[in-house]
């Protein structure tokens, strides 16, 4: 083989052998960044492992809301319809953040707890993830919870 060839060949090699390395590196950083949603019961049920981060969505659970005095510690109970979770967060809450509308909270499970670093509440009365109303309605169906949707909103629309 000619030496100029034999060069071609090393420095393709090499660009290949470069691009895969690189694509497997995205892959990983990638597959670590990825928080999966999960509702109250199939946290209970061991869906969601103990020290992985992951969503926590629902509603927030009617007089669950407690504020600690004096400082940012609030905890609130989410739930599905089936299960209740209590979740506790240190921060500023969002400004839609109040009890029978739905909430996204991002962290970990402390035994039967959810810590969370994040909260996010949902920004109109007509808007639901879709995870979470999925959830939220296969646990109206099985507990057979009219959900007729009158011109009444106070309620929050569950």
């Amino acid at each position: 083989m000619h030496p100029t060839r034999k060069r071609r060949l090393w420095l393709v090699l090499g660009l290949v052998a470069a691009s895969a390395v690189a694509a497997g590196l995205v892959t990983l950083a990638l597959r670590e960044n990825i928080t999966y949603l999960y509702t109250p019961s199939e946290v209970y049920a061991g869906e969601a492992a103990d020290q992985a981060v992951f969503r926590l969505g629902g509603m927030v659970a009617k007089d669950s809301l407690l504020r600690e005095e004096g400082t940012l510690k609030v905890s609130f109970g989410v739930t599905d319809g089936d299960a209740v979770m209590t979740a506790r967060y240190e921060g500023i809450l969002p400004d839609l953040f109040r009890e029978n509308q739905a909430v996204i909270a991002t962290g970990r499970r402390v035994g039967d707890e959810f810590h969370a670093t994040q909260v996010l509440a949902k920004h109109d009365e007509q808007y639901m993830p879709r995870e979470v109303a999925e959830a939220m309605g296969k646990a109206h169906e099985k507990h057979k919870v009219e959900t007729g949707k009158s011109g009444d909103d106070s309620e929050g629309g569950y």
